[in-house]
Parts: structure tokens; C-alpha cells; sequence
């Protein structure tokens, strides 16, 4: 076999297994920004999201009151200030939200705002959305009734 033909397989066969290897360490999942996977708080919570959820009918259950229903399904997010959450008690974060009024705060809740999903993404019943919703903007300066069974 030739020089020339020793040095042609070489090409031939080499070349292809260098591009391979710099495309593979190029897109590795050690560097997940280059691969396309956003690792930012709100893609994680929205891969982390519930797809739905579980009813048992028949028995009767208590209704929780407002801070068991913030514990239940409400602190998840807003007691570290998850993907843009005002913080529990973070009365600077609140002020402008409470300053829109109950009924405007009822209806991010109820309808979802940015990573929150409807009904903030839980089981809980309207009455102890409404609750929670008091107890965590009264946390945060407002000062709200909590709404009674109706």
C-alpha cells in the first residue's frame, strides 16, 4: 500500500470520527445551555407542573382555612419567591399587587398568572383559594377579611 493510500484511509475514515467527536462534545449534556435545555426557574416549574389531579367523592372533608390552605398549596412557590412569586410576608412586593384590589388579585388567582396556573395549580376548593389569598396578602400588608363558608 502506497504513502498516498495510507494517507487517504486515514482521511477517509478519521476525519468523519473527529467532526463526530466535536459535534458530541459540542452539544454533551455537560454544557445544557449549548444542548437547548433552559434550566431557568419558570422552565423547571412549568416541567414540574401537575398534568391533573385526583377527586374522591363521598366523604365530607374540613375546609382549611386560610393558612392551611397557603401550606397546602400556596407556599410551594411564594415562601421563597419561586419563578417571580412575591414572597410571603414581602410587604414591598405586595403593596402594588394589594393596591389592584381583591377582586383583581381573586382573578390572577383563579385564572393563572405567569408560571401559576389557574386556580393556582391545586385542588383546593374556591372557598379556600379565596382564604389563602387573604392570608397571604394580609401576610404581605393588606388587610382583607377571610371570607366565610358560604
Amino acid at each position: 500500500m502506497s504513502n498516498q493510500s495510507l494517507k487517504t484511509a486515514v482521511f477517509a475514515f478519521g476525519a468523519p470520527l473527529v467532526l463526530a467527536a466535536a459535534l458530541v462534545s459540542n452539544f454533551a449534556v455537560a454544557n445544557p445551555s449549548k444542548a437547548g435545555y433552559d434550566n431557568s426557574d419558570l422552565a423547571t416549574a412549568i416541567r414540574i407542573q401537575k398534568v391533573g389531579s385526583v377527586a374522591l367523592q363521598g366523604g365530607a372533608r374540613k375546609v382549611r382555612d386560610g393558612a392551611e390552605a397557603y401550606t397546602a398549596q400556596c407556599a410551594a412557590c411564594h415562601a421563597g419567591g419561586l419563578v417571580g412569586a412575591p414572597k410571603f410576608g414581602d410587604t414591598a412586593a405586595w403593596a402594588p399587587r394589594i393596591g389592584q384590589g381583591f377582586a383583581a388579585l381573586l382573578k390572577s388567582v383563579m385564572g393563572g398568572k405567569g408560571a401559576m396556573g389557574a386556580q393556582a395549580g391545586g385542588a383546593l376548593s374556591d372557598l379556600e383559594i379565596e382564604r389563602a389569598l387573604v392570608h397571604l396578602a394580609n401576610a404581605g400588608g393588606a388587610k382583607f377579611p377571610e371570607p366565610a363558608a358560604k
